[in-house]
């Protein structure tokens, strides 16, 4: 009696009428004919945009081309660069929709392409600060001669070593960091190029920076584990309980909750786009000015009539560095080498300051002589660029060097005329934000579901419940959020992925302890991995250019 008791109380659970089954999200289904042709069309629209403006701006610039090599580059250059944000955009967005979706707050394709959307968004209303910001790490040298072979070259291998990293680490599933690969590419270029030149390989980094990215690499990660792990832990003041259940058929979750999922996403999206499609833009900037400095180098838009005040600021900023240093005046000719050396190695010298002095004096009477950005002729205007660009790296440098006994004054002075120099050379124009915004989101759009599931299926032994996707998608809007106010290089992917891992783990869910590996794996290996293949691939396009 006892056995068949239990075998009848066995057969009463399993009904199918007691609980609908927990369900997973329907990641085959396809949009629409609707969305999709007005996808295609603004697509199109976007893409027509982006191709005139170039066309027109390569027209202007130049009536008769003398060869046809130079621009062959730009394109395949271009297409390489739009190419890292597209692997960017279905690599790294997936962890933003990945909890939306197995909480059952948006449907797949509704939520990829919202996501999608802001992060098109994002992009458009970027400053620009993080595009020059990244190009600054860069070595010093490979800048000033972008258009060279070695430029192409540095830009090439950089490009196409994330690519083929973010593309190995997609194939797999590993939600690894597009930003640390990009950083650890520049860090390969740059210890290559100081190689080749005899140089110790140190010297072509920038290595405040890089440590600044190794703590947030180390981090970021523990950071997102612990704190939605904490939050997780809130319910003792909310009490629903189905917030702490997985989902049951494809029930959304409370309003309030699924209102909170959706807003997180959003941000965390349109943070995403604000910030990483910004990396491909200072790499596109480069590839233009090295290509077509008479419509790229300079500001064009700086109207005529401020070119007097330009004038002004860098002549009062030369006097009152004049006044700091007046034993040992530096001509303009002397200006280049001496800062040039001081950007690459960091290293302040009793000549950098007058160096920075004449700079300042040439950049001012160069401009007052020309009237207007757009009236330099385009045998100057690379030279120009390549002083406004040293004594804009030299004033951020000094800024944070203690060493540099100045006045209040003229501290103030360099401020102002650092403004003035990058407001002519660290532009934007709108067709590249729209290519990269269109680049980067249809990306997010086109290969989003194997990171989606590692994110929703793997890192947990059970399902995402709507308490640990809201926990996790909070935690990582903050941190990025915070990580902005304080100028740390943290990654979406990272954070995200943690804080799903965190909430398993204070829910006491189990973690899949193989993806776990896999993860801390592509993690650890990205910057190495990175740093060789960029290397290598510097190394080999040098010489075959």
């Amino acid at each position: 009696m006892v056995r068949t008791a239990t075998i009848y109380q066995v057969m009463l659970m399993n009904r199918t009428e007691a609980l609908p089954a927990i369900a997973g999200p329907d990641l085959t289904s396809r949009p629409g004919a609707i969305p999709a042709l007005v996808f295609v069309g603004l697509l199109l629209a976007g893409l027509a945009f982006s191709g005139y403006s170039l066309f027109s701006d390569l027209n202007s610039a130049v009536a008769q081309p003398t060869s046809w090599l130079p621009y062959a580059l730009l394109i395949l250059a271009l297409l390489i660069a739009l190419g890292f944000e597209f692997v960017n955009g279905f690599h790294d967005t997936a962890n933003a929709v990945a909890t939306v979706i197995y909480t059952h707050s948006l449907p797949p394709h509704f939520a990829v392409v919202w996501s999608g959307v802001f992060n098109f968004l994002g992009v458009l209303f970027s400053s620009g600060a993080v595009a020059f910001g990244i190009i600054s790490l860069l070595p010093v040298e490979l800048i000033l001669q972008v258009g060279s072979s070695s430029g192409f070259a540095m830009v090439f291998a950089l490009l196409i070593a994330a690519i083929l990293w973010n593309l190995g680490t997609w194939w797999l599933g590993l939600p690894a960091s597009s930003s640390h690969t990009l950083i650890g590419s520049i860090i390969g270029v740059g210890i290559a190029n100081a190689l080749m030149h005899g140089r110790d390989g140190t010297s072509g980094v920038d290595w405040a920076q890089a440590t600044k990215v190794g703590y947030s690499l180390l981090l970021s990660p523990l950071i997102g584990f612990v704190c939605a792990g904490l939050l997780l832990a809130l319910r003792a003041l909310v009490k629903q309980r189905e917030l702490y259940e997985e989902p049951r058929g494809n029930r959304p979750p409370p309003w309030w909750i699924r209102s909170l999922l959706v807003l997180t996403c959003t941000g965390v999206s349109f943070a995403h786009g604000s910030n990483d499609g910004q990396k491909g833009m200072g790499l596109i900037m480069l590839i233009l000015v090295g290509t077509v400095p008479l419509s790229y180098a300079l500001n064009h838009a700086m109207p005529a009539a401020h070119m007097t005040q330009f004038a002004a600021v860098a002549q009062v900023t030369q006097q009152s560095l004049s006044r700091a240093v007046p034993a040992n005046p530096a001509r303009s000719d002397n200006a280049r080498p001496a800062l040039s050396e001081y950007v690459r190695t960091r290293a302040l010298t009793p000549d950098v300051i007058p160096a920075l002095a004449a700079m300042a004096g040439s950049i001012g009477h160069q401009v007052q002589a020309h009237g207007s950005l757009a009236g330099v002729p385009e045998a100057a205007v690379t030279n120009i660029r390549n002083d406004m660009y040293l004594a804009s790296e030299a004033i951020r440098l000094l800024e944070k060097d203690d060493k540099a006994q100045l006045s209040p004054e003229a501290r103030s002075n360099l401020k102002a005329f650092k403004t003035e120099i990058d407001g002519a050379t660290k532009f934007i124009p709108l067709w590249v934000k729209v290519a990269v915004a269109i680049a980067l989101g249809l990306g997010t759009m086109v290969g989003w579901r194997r990171i989606v599931v590692t994110v929703g299926q793997k890192i947990g032994k059970t399902h995402l419940t709507y308490a640990q996707g809201a926990s996790a998608e909070l935690v990582a809007m903050a941190t990025i959020g915070a990580a902005d106010v304080f100028g740390l290089p943290v990654s979406t992917t990272h954070v995200l992925s943690s804080g799903v891992a965190g909430t398993m783990a204070a829910n006491r869910s189990g973690l899949q302890m193989a993806t776990v590996r896999n993860l801390l794996t592509a993690w650890v290996l990205t910057l190495p991995a990175a740093i060789l293949l960029s290397g290598s691939l510097y190394w080999l396009f040098s010489q075959l250019f």
